[in-house]
């Protein structure tokens, strides 16, 4: 039966796993398969990236180091697979279902974009668990990991209103989707709660579709955040993936604030440069989502259906690495207030 649960503790905090990430994972053959198909090799954990790979300081980088924490700590094989320029459903489906075959279990699919080919592999391989981070797909032998990133966002929100001395702020989407839509409706609340409807929100999504290079793109990331420099923002959230980089680029240059998002971007190596200027990011614990379900099949009890991470269980939250965060006057007194209204049920985050 499918099992929905709501996690209780995220096995590693988000500010503990948001590190980037440097070296190449790989995958290998040298397992004999049984008779339904699945090896009966003893590999562990195998993700397969979404948009923009490995390297974007952010969603994918969180994975990984998820993955990394998991080797560390089982002594296991691991493998992590970069996705191909405009692959299809059936390539996606191809890369689950070989590393399936290879023995690795669990096998996570980073990103809903893996949501048919990982309902198709599932069917075939129903001995391997699998993983898909935000999208849910229904088989006995998948865990949907999904995040209340409007939490996180509205902590984006609060951290702007205070921010700001313009009045107005952006917010950059990667693609047009339900999923980014999340992050905008968070941020929007979050700002427009905590300045009385007194900060504007310019808001501007870079593509329709992934394909079209939303998530991997930073020259459309900062054409974008200069059109709403010039717009007078002063701080802007971008939820893009790879593309944020060239928003905190632009902001950077301008000398206004960045909101980074997934991992602690001010901690990231990649952006040192930019880093006086990452005001906060909002954090979504990937890589704690990506090592519970590890541990889960590690211990026998492999997780299964919707896995929820939230506020409640710091699978999402608001870094506060950056020295100014703190300097900013009733800044972390307003995160902080946020943040338990939100746990208590007191602030209940749109998604829309």
């Amino acid at each position: 039966m499918r099992r929905i649960s709501k996690l209780t503790r995220v096995a590693v905090g988000v500010a503990s796993l948001a590190l980037a990430a440097t070296a190449c994972g790989g995958t290998s053959s040298e397992s004999g398969n049984g008779g339904d198909g699945e090896s009966k090799g003893t590999k562990g954990l195998a993700i397969a990236y979404d948009i923009g790979g490995k390297g974007d300081q952010s969603f994918n980088d969180a994975a990984y180091a998820g993955l990394q924490k998991a080797e560390k700590e089982f002594g296991y094989k691991t493998a992590d697979i970069e996705p191909t320029e405009g692959e299809t459903d059936a390539d996606k489906q191809q890369r689950l279902e070989s590393l399936a075959k290879q023995g690795y279990n669990p096998v996570i699919g980073v990103g809903f974009a893996y949501g048919p080919a990982m309902e198709a592999a599932a069917a075939k391989f129903p001995k391997t668990t699998f993983g898909i981070v935000d999208s849910e797909v229904k088989a006995d032998n998948v865990a949907s990991l999904v995040f209340a990133e409007q939490e996180a966002s509205y902590l984006a929100g609060v951290a702007a209103a205070k921010a700001t001395k313009s009045n107005t702020v952006g917010f950059v989407g990667g693609v047009d989707v339900p999923l980014i839509h999340k992050f905008e409706a968070g941020y929007k609340q979050g700002v427009q709660d905590t300045s009385g409807g007194k900060v504007k929100v310019i808001s501007q999504y870079l593509t329709q579709t992934a394909e079209e290079g939303g998530f991997s793109s930073p020259d459309k990331g900062k054409a974008a955040a200069e059109g709403q420099i010039e717009k007078g923002a002063d701080v802007l959230y971008a939820a893009a993936g790879l593309s944020g980089q060239g928003v905190i680029e632009a902001a950077a240059k301008a000398k206004v604030w960045a909101i980074g998002v997934d991992s602690d971007q001010y901690k990231q190596e990649a952006l040192a440069s930019y880093k006086g200027f990452i005001l906060t990011s909002a954090l979504k614990d990937v890589g704690g989502a990506v090592y519970t379900l590890a541990k889960s099949v590690e211990d026998g009890k492999p997780l299964t259906g919707v896995q929820t991470f939230d506020l409640k269980v710091n699978g999402v939250g608001l870094a506060e690495s950056n020295p100014e965060f703190a300097k900013i006057a009733g800044l972390s007194d307003a995160v902080a207030k946020a943040k338990k209204e939100i746990v208590d049920g007191q602030i209940k985050v749109k998604t829309e």
